[in-house]
């Protein structure tokens, strides 16, 4: 695998800042969120620099129970093509279930939810990952999520489950530090044991990033500083491997470049001393082969869609918890991805919460306690607006503007002027009448 070195998450809220850093060798893109034929002006520099640019899937799925999509493989195989990337990179997680194979109405997550650790999981992930391997131009490699609940009767630590899935199928590894983190304070697992039973040649690159705790729950929020607890994972990391990148992610709340600069600073600090207590002999880990188990994989895939849809109706459609799932870290988790959904929403339309001022969160909460998503955020946007018009609100001015939104939005065609135009109308209406 190739030598990344030090690098940043790129945003477009801090794409300016990170040009303009020293030392950042390579650059990590939200892949959905880039367009092939129109890439952002910020990263054709970077790459006319020789930043390495290395798209970062979100949608894919690999850890549910139905097999890759297609297109969205497709998708992704033309953005390593267009970035010119080495690899690309998704995560071991669910984010969809229901369809065909549990005869119910498919349900989105909008978010990336764990797979259970066992062998059901196991095969059918290794499967799935085989399916992208295939589809996609250059190596693939995927990443440990932050869980807030733990599925019961699991059969393998996170530490084995990695390394069977990347013994089978010889997929790269990235290893969130922070995620390993949120995992040791919100599921009780020993940080160090995750990374004795890895593969250490397998890992790819190394993503740091913060969080908060509350009530005793850790949120890996990518909103907030670096812990010392995270650096200290990632100093156990490199004291078994030198990893060949480490990478920053910040996704909300955007400090000042100064800022971003000191921490990228304390992660090579934290890699540089994990590099001297393996060159004074820290020993490596070993890991340790769960047995393999032989059966029908359809059948695998069957009892698992039932799984995933039971724990993901629970979070999303207001059906019980399964058995043996912990209520309170469930309701968590089901307030965690109602605010995650009202504010991508309000990134995807950002005419809505202009519309609706500050009755905007309340409503879409309301909204998202009895709809579950179904086709995306875009069309969760489209499906919200709806939810209004049929509550017919008492701002009349604030109902036109929805319905002048939903109307450009919905229809098989632009209305006259654009839509660009049209909504800024609309939203100008709204408040000059305010």
């Amino acid at each position: 695998m190739a030598r990344l070195g030090t690098g940043i998450g790129w945003r477009p809220e801090i794409a300016e800042a990170v040009e303009g850093m020293p030392g950042i060798d390579w650059v990590e893109v939200v892949a959905e969120n880039v367009c092939p034929g129109h890439l952002p002006a910020s990263l054709v520099r970077l790459r006319e620099r020789g930043v390495t640019v290395v798209p970062h899937g979100v949608s894919l799925g690999l850890g549910g129970a139905e097999r890759p999509d297609e297109g969205r493989l497709a998708a992704l195989a033309e953005r390593a093509g267009a970035l010119g990337s080495p690899l690309v990179t998704e995560h071991i997680a669910f984010v969809r279930a229901g369809g065909a194979l549990t005869a119910s109405s498919p349900v989105e997550a909008g978010h990336l939810l764990p797979v259970p650790r066992t062998r059901d999981a196991l095969d059918v992930l290794c499967e799935n990952v085989r399916i992208a391997q295939d589809a996609l131009p250059v190596p693939l490699a995927v990443e440990n999520i932050a869980a807030l609940f733990s599925w019961p009767d699991e059969e393998m630590t996170e530490g084995q489950f990695l390394y069977e899935l990347a013994d089978r199928t010889g997929v790269r590894l990235l290893i969130d530090v922070a995620n390993l983190h949120t995992n040791h304070v919100n599921r009780g697992e020993d940080p160090a044991e995750a990374l004795a039973a890895l593969p250490l040649e397998a890992i790819a690159y190394v993503h740091v990033a913060g969080g908060f705790e509350r009530d005793g729950v850790w949120h890996d929020s990518h909103a907030h500083p670096v812990p010392r607890p995270v650096l200290d994972v990632l100093t156990d990391l490199a004291s078994r491997v030198s990893p060949p990148g480490v990478l920053l992610e910040r996704d909300e709340n955007f400090p000042e470049a100064e800022e971003m600069e000191r921490e990228l600073g304390a992660i090579r600090h934290a890699v540089e001393e994990g590099a001297r207590r393996r060159g004074a002999g820290a020993t490596q880990g070993a890991g340790v082969r769960p047995e393999p188990r032989r059966g029908s994989l359809e059948a695998a895939r069957e009892r698992l869609a039932l799984a995933q849809t039971a724990v993901l109706s629970a979070l999303v459609a207001q059906a019980p918890v399964p058995e043996g799932f912990d209520r309170v870290r469930m309701g968590v988790q089901a307030r965690a991805l109602a605010a995650k959904r009202a504010d991508v929403v309000a990134k995807v339309a950002p005419e809505l919460p202009v519309i609706l001022g500050d009755g905007y969160r309340a409503a879409f909460l309301a909204y998202a306690q009895t709809r579950p998503m179904t086709g995306g955020y875009r069309r969760d946007a489209l499906d919200f607006a709806e939810h209004v018009l049929a509550g017919r609100p008492e701002d009349a001015s604030a109902r036109r503007a929805v319905r002048e939104w939903w109307l450009e939005r919905s229809g098989p065609r632009p209305r006259s002027h654009g839509p660009a135009v049209r909504l800024a109308r609309a939203t100008r209406r709204v408040l000059l009448r305010r």
